[in-house]
């Protein structure tokens, strides 16, 4: 008999041989209709696999995320082997699951996939899923392994197997199907009841533009039609959302090709957005006791190398800037750590000076593959809300707890109040992947840990997610569509005081070395606002955008009125601004509600007589004719009750 222990702690004694489905039937026969995938001493394996040792074991549904992922890959199998039935002589690479759905990258040949084949690859797909094939895994030689897909001539696959070592390889099977495959299936293909192809793609083979170009086939499934419905539903709505979409609506940015891919030009609406989300954090910036400080776009090359940045974006971003003074090289800098470690160093620091909090909105360059850029999302150009925190061992705790309060005032002011928190730390078995000492990195990772646990945030721990330089706290989204998003990091640092032999002097009179703290509420303002636009469809806080409310006078003979409101409104710092073209009032609504403005002010006749204004908001609702001193306290109770006090 082994023993089996279940997340919940309790332990069941099975037969030696006993599969993950085996035990979720010991559970219940309700419970196991619904167990689709396992993990076994923190490896994935197969519902169908024997246990022969004490252990522990997790049952994932299609609730969880780990059955989502093995359900997604599963299906990406399927579609596979569709897509061999359809294009004979198809060369297939990887096909892994991904946050919504999965791919599958294909080498076609002279064939090519448009948005007209995919319902019969659907239909296809569909009629292998419903012959409830099991998933069957097995282990193969490397010799084996390599003459198969040798005789196939899928040179890919071959690549793949030549890395691995010979007792590691596993195929797995279904109906006529094989693939290489480390596992993590479904139980069988009868469960998959909806299949829909979202999308073809470029990418490069293994990510390097040097390689070939594969077609990428992007796909979901579920396993009831009804959820794919609903999900076609939210992507619908996601579509009308797209940041790239309404950045141009509202005018806010856009991209020119002469300027650079990946390169955004904010134009004055966007840029008076930008600002106003500056003038925000930099306000509770202060009340916290950060300094503002300012460094160059550029810095030495030997500046970076010190930092470690260099190793890690120096050969696959932008190439060092050259001067005609000879050996001197300078890069674009791809981080601002690097620059406030230096005005740290600007002069000596004693314990009572500490902590220093120096914060900059600073801006950062780094080469994006062509491939991966994504309006604001993915940029080249963007700006850091950054701030880096010196401070001792002993005041590190109350730092990055007050740190923490800080990252929650900017989340619960715009809104975003359904989220988690991710400490990313190490991979134990991938050392190489980072610098410093392993006890720094200890001691980086309990603090972060440990301050976590106090503030009471709903935290996992996720291995190897952590910087190259340390570890990192970072908050998880949910935005208004329930997708989830990275927003604001925060990350212990003990190496680069060290790299830049950072020191103060204690009240021992000694020399030691400071903590810092890498923070960033935002994370970048371009990639904030891009999330911001789609978590409220444009509409945003009241108290953010850039106009409040527009007056619309019915006629020329009303504009000196409007004019009266407008200084009226000004004076209690309500941004407005009136729209006296000659055009119908009925128009003037249309655009204003296109353009998303909360409040259009209609002043004719009779508003000018009683001294008041109509009032209609963004959406149709009419609040009926009101003084101007309503409405300055109704804009008033309205930012009091979503801008947060900190």
């Amino acid at each position: 008999m082994i023993k089996i222990t279940l997340p919940d702690g309790s332990i069941r004694e099975c037969e030696k041989g006993s599969s993950p489905m085996d035990v979720a039937k010991s559970i219940s026969e309700g419970f196991a209709r619904n167990v689709i995938s396992a993990k076994f001493n923190d490896t994935v394996v197969e519902v169908t696999t024997p246990l022969t040792e004490d252990g522990s074991l997790i049952l994932y549904t299609w609730n969880d995320a780990a059955g989502k992922k093995a359900f997604w890959h599963s299906s990406s199998h399927v579609v596979a082997q569709a897509l061999e039935e359809l294009y004979p002589g198809v060369k297939l690479t990887i096909g892994p699951a991904i946050d919504n759905g999965f791919y599958y990258d294909v080498d076609l040949g002279d064939k090519s996939i448009s948005e007209k084949d995919f319902p019969e690859i659907e239909k296809k797909a569909l009629e292998i899923a419903r012959g409830k094939h099991n998933f069957i895994m097995h282990p193969v030689s490397k010799e084996e392994a390599l003459q198969k897909y040798k005789e196939q001539g899928n040179e890919y696959k071959v690549e793949l197997i030549e890395n691995l070592e010979d007792g590691t390889i596993t195929f797995c099977d279904h109906d006529t199907f094989t693939d290489l495959c480390r596992g993590g299936h479904i139980p069988n293909t009868g469960i998959i009841k909806a299949i829909k192809i979202l999308s073809v793609a470029g990418a490069y083979w293994r990510g390097d533009e040097k390689n070939p170009q594969l077609t990428r086939v992007y796909g979901i499934a579920f396993p009831k039609q009804k959820e794919l419905t609903e999900y076609l539903e939210l992507l619908e709505q996601a579509k009308q959302r797209d940041h790239r979409k309404l950045g141009r609506e509202l005018e806010l940015f856009t991209f020119s090709a002469k300027v650079g891919q990946g390169l955004p030009l904010w134009l004055p609406k966007g840029a008076a957005l930008r600002d106003r989300l500056e003038q925000f954090l930099k306000k509770a910036q202060k009340k916290a006791g950060y300094e503002m400080v300012v460094t160059p776009h550029i810095g030495q090359k030997e500046l970076y190398v010190t930092s470690g940045h260099y190793a890690k974006y120096g050969e696959d971003s932008f190439q060092p800037i050259k001067t005609p003074k000879m050996d001197e090289e300078f890069l674009l800098k791809p981080m601002n750590c690097p620059h406030h470690c230096e005005i740290y160093n600007f002069k000596p620091h004693s314990y009572k000076d500490l902590p220093k909090r120096f914060a900059e909105f600073g801006t950062v360059y780094r080469y994006e593959q062509s491939g991966e850029l994504h309006g604001l999302t993915r940029v080249r150009g963007f700006t850091q809300d950054d701030a880096h925190i010196f401070c001792t061992p002993d005041q590190l705790d109350q730092e990055f707890k007050n740190v923490i309060d800080l990252s929650l005032y900017v989340l619960g002011s715009l809104g975003f109040n359904n989220f988690t928190a991710q400490v990313s730390v190490r991979d134990l078995e991938k050392p190489e992947k980072y610098i410093g000492s392993v006890e720094n990195w200890e001691k980086a990772e309990n603090a972060i840990i440990n301050a976590a646990k106090e503030k009471g945030l709903d935290f996992v721990i996720e291995s190897g997610e952590a910087a190259f330089y340390g570890p990192k706290l970072d908050f998880m989204v949910k935005d208004a569509l329930g997708r989830q998003w990275q927003l604001g990091t925060i990350q212990v640092d003990y190496n680069l005081p060290e790299r830049f032999d950072l020191t103060y002097k204690g009240s021992d009179n000694e020399l030691h070395r400071p903590v810092m703290i890498h923070r960033a509420p935002f994370g970048s303002l371009e990639r904030f606002i891009a999330l911001l636009l789609e978590h409220t469809g444009g509409n945003f806080p009241l108290w953010l955008i850039p106009e409040q409310a527009i007056i619309l006078p019915v006629s020329e003979k009303h504009e000196k009125y409007a004019e009266k409101v407008l200084k009226s409104l000004e004076k209690h710092e309500i941004r407005a601004l009136i729209d006296s073209r000659n055009e119908t009032v009925g128009k003037k609504i249309r655009e204003a509600e296109m353009n998303k403005l909360p409040f259009m002010l209609i002043v004719g006749e009779n508003e000018e007589s009683e001294n008041t204004i109509s009032v209609r908001r963004h959406g149709g609702e009419d609040l009926g004719s009101i003084t101007i001193t309503d409405f300055e306290e109704l804009v008033s109770k309205e930012i009091n009750s979503t801008l947060k006090s900190f």
